[in-house]
């Protein structure tokens, strides 16, 4: 006979793995190393509101972990001030993660985390750059139908363009980095055009030869109204650079990415791979995991 009195099993919640699992997830047996956004160096030395307001931001993907950031160089709030406390601690697997707040390779800025990172002992693992990723296409979509010159519609509807009209007929992604952030932002063109339907190549803003040779090419395959869409977030290459550039050649600019929660998500993804990683190097023993709970696991009278 049914004890009526005994409470029916209860199945523990598994946690989703595979090609479902949400990317955002990670090991917490690992702990929660601390977040570190390195902003990159402006041109003036000035420091811009870009990583507070991306350190904002990641929270709302990341509120169990501590957020800040830090501009590389010298000066208050700077990366080496935001590695301070992150000295090796015994039995604990990192203490940080710092991601560098770039779209690709800059060269400037790798090298400027990597000496901070030395010169402070930190115990930190630095992620790639934030692109090239599929999301930083949407995000460059969004800066240019904010500036009117492409329709905010869904990937794959075609532009209908009419020459009486701001709306663009081809579009430069503006890698800045050498050739490292080009090959990168190539790869965020081919993306870009299967959303617009319209011409997009890739080119450097630090390279003007490159630069007007991407916009003959453009003109010769019939595009007469071009823009320039930089793929940098910001303080590596400013909103102000990009129109000075743009008038330089007769065209027309987009702004930079600026704090976005698609940039935000990104950072939160190349956080959560470090932790993922950590998790398959070092599994966990049968004395961390956590005791099992519910009436299957009741110990016997």
């Amino acid at each position: 006979m049914q004890n009526s009195d005994r409470l029916p099993p209860r199945d523990l919640p598994r946690r989703r793995s595979g090609r479902h699992r949400n990317p955002l997830s990670f090991d917490s047996w690992v702990g929660t190393p601390t977040f570190i956004l390195a902003v990159p160096a402006t041109e003036t030395g000035d420091t811009d509101q870009t990583g507070p307001q991306l350190v904002d931001l990641v929270r709302s993907y990341r509120p169990e972990v501590t957020v800040r950031s830090g501009h590389v160089g010298e000066g208050e709030h700077s990366l080496n001030e935001a590695l301070t406390d992150l000295q090796p601690v015994e039995d604990h697997p990192l203490r940080g993660i710092v991601v560098p707040l770039t779209t690709s390779p800059h060269p400037a800025t790798d090298e400027a985390i990597a000496a901070a990172v030395e010169s402070s002992g930190a115990d930190v693992r630095v992620t790639e750059a934030l692109g090239p990723h599929p999301m930083l296409a949407e995000t460059l979509h969004l800066r240019l139908a904010e500036a009117g010159f492409v329709r905010a519609d869904r990937m794959r509807l075609i532009n209908v363009v009419a020459p009486s009209t701001g709306m663009t007929d081809g579009v430069i992604v503006g890698a800045v980095g050498g050739e490292d952030a080009f090959n990168a932002a190539g790869v965020t063109a081919v993306l870009l055009a299967a959303r617009l339907g319209i011409t997009v190549l890739p080119a450097s803003l630090d390279d003007g030869e490159n630069l007007r040779g991407v916009l003959d090419q453009l003109e010769q395959a019939g595009c007469s109204q071009p823009v320039i869409a930089p793929s940098a977030v910001g303080p590596e290459f400013s909103g102000e650079e990009a129109q000075a550039l743009a008038e330089h050649h007769g065209v027309r600019a987009s702004a930079p990415l600026g704090p976005d929660s698609t940039l935000a998500k990104i950072a939160a993804l190349r956080y959560a791979e470090v932790l993922n990683s950590l998790g398959i190097e070092e599994p966990p023993t049968t004395e961390e995991l956590p005791a099992p709970v519910g009436s299957r696991h009741r110990p016997e009278n």
